[in-house]
């Protein structure tokens, strides 16, 4: 029987071709008491997006819009794995930052001054193994958004893309994400791309600009059907009021900073900033005296600030300047130190400008790699944790500490995305790594200075990288349809202006890039020249970098634990467990050494005493190793037969000695020569097509 909707409306579904499946949106099936709902299907994932406004005028001085993403476990035919936690509860990390892919992108389309409180949730109902559910749900929030009433100026969709053979495709099945060299999502509406997020194996600047341009392209169909499907609804224009800023106050803040500003205050930081401080008080001062009592303070401090970044883009436009006095291309003043701190693994502190970062790393055995808990199917380890942590002081403000947001999070997830290309495998290096990037002073791209100290303080550890990483924050500043890009902007040239835009990479490319835009949409041709120039100032800072530290020290920290590895054959991995864990349980009580052990053979162990370690080893090359052809073992009688004898070579391993190999001379009787338990040496000579393996003791003796 049909679903039956109370407010006897009809059923409207839309249906088109994305990307080699259909892209199907359904309203009134479910979610009857929302402002807007849409059911998406592609595929077998099924995402619900909800968008809720709020009835009553809010009286706030930010736009109070909140974007969430849902994970679902029945999704996915999952229960989660964590033993305490079994129904969803706080987000995921993944979750939090797959809520701000989907935020980025819709925030700038609503007007300044909106203040209307709208919640959106994008919920999975239903996932397809074969992709990742992120585009489809971010597909579900614009959709819904289209049919609120709300002044949207969407909709929105996306792609996420990667490479493979040399060839664009969305929607990568797992495997394919693995042969992968890029992972790229890209966002926006019909006339531009208004939000990009990349991780990559050092992927040209010039390729990834051929896929924006692609992922553009091929997003269009998503945007076609959210406007059928809006055409098709009619929804109600709602009313609502922006809260805008008084045009007479406004223009009395202007004449009032006329003149005080421009080349005025075109100082170094923190000069500048101590100007533009002191210029707000004494207009406060004035404009308060005038008005008297009923002062609004707030409304006249957010017209001093309209004023200041007015002025940010005049001087830029007009005299090509920079608030700072810096030349477009120009990087703020750089240092970096290394080996800061003397009892950790590995610290850095990176300084550009007024933005300081102070990275710590920490060194552990591969048990401690963080077990990844989403709906998705294949989870796995994070074996490279990085952290970021960026406390009120740095701001110069007072905030309570507590746990990390969704900004913390989203910087810190960019400075690790940065570095996992070029950091070694597990083979070469078994250790689980921690990296915190403790910011000291923000002044404009902390994800930055937190990915160069990230980087120069895993190579103060001595962890292998293969490459080093540097990073930097550009900026756009539009002319109409003239583009000024601006290399390393500071916190007035990032408020004032149109793009946001942070690269990071090797000498050889482009390893994590993430762009957002405050303008409706840009074409794909002004994010190529910015990508091109993100290269050229990256080069620069990571010329300072290497100046500090030219490569990875040789030596780990004398605190570091040590680990050593060793390969077996993974059908020999129970003999080192045993039953129950028996064996492995023995081994670390008796040795000291903890140990780990992957599925594909690769054991770890570790221990602060190298005798600890070698003695482990010995213990596990004696239980799993294999015989070879040529060796000579002394190896234990452990049955006689009228044609020859059994030996014990090694654990769980036994061959054939043949009368006819026991003597160089005649043997009537095995018992003549040989007795049961008997330690005897023995030559491998030979393994046959089914394993069996031949003994001989004349061969062992001559």
């Amino acid at each position: 029987m049909p679903t039956i909707n109370p407010y006897g409306k009809d059923i409207i579904k839309v249906t088109t071709e994305f990307e080699g499946r259909p892209l199907t949106l359904e309203v009134n099936r479910v979610g009857f008491r929302t402002t807007g709902s849409v059911l998406v299907t592609y595929g077998d994932t099924v995402v619900l997006g909800s968008a809720t406004v709020g009835s009553r005028p809010v009286v706030l001085d930010y736009f109070p819009l909140s974007i969430d993403y849902e994970e679902k476990f029945y999704a996915a035919g999952k229960i989660s794995g964590s033993r305490f936690i079994k129904r969803e509860g706080r987000p995921s990390d993944e979750a939090v930052l797959i809520g701000r892919l989907i935020d980025r992108p819709i925030r700038p389309l609503f007007p300044k001054g909106y203040r209307q409180e709208v919640q959106v949730v994008a919920s999975v109902l239903s996932m397809d193994p074969g992709f990742r559910p992120d585009i489809i749900a971010m597909i579900a929030a614009s959709s819904a958004l289209m049919l609120t009433g709300t002044p949207f100026d969407g909709p929105v969709a996306g792609l996420r893309i990667g490479r493979v053979n040399g060839e664009f495709k969305a929607f990568l099945s797992p495997e394919e994400r693995e042969q992968s060299d890029l992972d790229l999502v890209v966002a926006g509406i019909e006339s531009g791309i208004t939000m990009v997020e990349a991780g990559a194996n050092e992927v040209p600047e010039e390729v990834v600009a051929d896929a924006l341009a692609w992922a553009y392209e091929h997003y269009q169909p998503a945007i076609t059907l959210q406007k059928e499907l809006e055409q098709k609804v009619a929804p109600a224009v709602q009313d609502y009021t922006l809260v805008l800023p008084d045009e007479e106050l406004q223009e009395a803040a202007n004449a009032w900073v006329d003149g005080k500003l421009g080349e005025a205050i075109r100082k170094p930081y923190p000069e500048r900033n101590e100007l533009i401080n002191q210029l707000r008080w004494a207009f406060h001062e004035e404009m308060a005296e005038k008005v008297g009592d009923d002062y609004p303070r707030d409304k006249y401090d957010e017209a001093f600030t309209s004023a200041v970044h007015k002025d940010v883009r005049r001087g830029i436009v007009e005299d090509k300047l920079r608030p700072d006095g810096r030349q477009f291309d120009e990087i703020r003043p750089l240092s970096s130190e290394v080996g800061v701190l003397p009892r950790v693994h590995g610290s850095a502190i990176f300084t550009r400008g007024m933005t300081q970062a102070l990275n710590i790393v920490t060194l552990a055995p591969l048990s401690y790699a963080q077990m990844v808990d989403t709906m998705e199917i294949n989870d796995g380890e994070r074996r490279y944790m990085h952290h970021y942590n960026a406390p009120g002081y740095t701001v110069g403000e007072v905030q309570r500490l507590g746990s990390p947001g969704r900004r913390e999070i989203g910087h810190g997830y960019l400075a690790e995305r940065a570095l996992i290309p070029v950091l070694p495998k597990e083979e070469d290096f078994p250790y689980a790594i921690r990296s915190v990037t403790e910011i000291m002073s923000q002044n404009g791209s902390t994800s930055m200075a937190a990915t160069c100290s990230s980087c120069l303080a895993l190579m103060n550890a001595g962890v292998p990288i293969t490459a080093p990483v540097s990073g930097i924050a550009m900026g756009l500043i539009m002319d109409g349809d003239t583009p000024n890009i601006l290399s390393d902007i500071a916190d007035a040239e990032d408020f004032a202006g149109d793009m946001d835009f942070k690269s990071a990479g090797t000498a050889k490319g482009i390893t994590a890039l993430q762009m957002d835009m405050k303008v409706h949409g840009l074409p794909a041709g002004i994010l190529r020249e910015a990508l091109l120039a993100a290269k050229k100032g990256r080069a620069f800072i990571l010329e300072s970098m290497l100046a500090t530290l030219p490569q990875p020290n040789e030596t780990l920290s004398p605190y570091a634990p040590r680990i050593e590895k060793i390969k077996i054959n993974p059908e020999k991995i129970g003999a080192v467990i045993g039953k129950g864990g028996e064996v492995i349980n023995k081994i670390t009580a008796e040795t000291g050494a903890e140990i780990d052990i992957k599925e594909d053979g690769l054991i770890t162990v570790a221990a602060a005493d190298t005798a600890k370690i070698e003695r482990a080893l010995e213990w596990i090359r004696s239980l799993t190793e294999e015989p070879e052809v040529g060796r000579i073992y002394e190896g234990k009688v452990v049955s006689i037969k009228d044609f020859g004898a059994f030996v014990n070579i090694l654990p769980g391993t036994d061959g054939m000695v043949h009368i006819s190999q026991l003597s160089d001379t005649r043997v009537e009787k095995v018992e003549d020569v040989l007795s049961m338990g008997q330690i005897v040496k023995v030559k491998l000579t030979g393994i046959d097509e089914k394993g069996r393996l031949s003994l001989s003791v004349k061969e062992a003796t001559r």
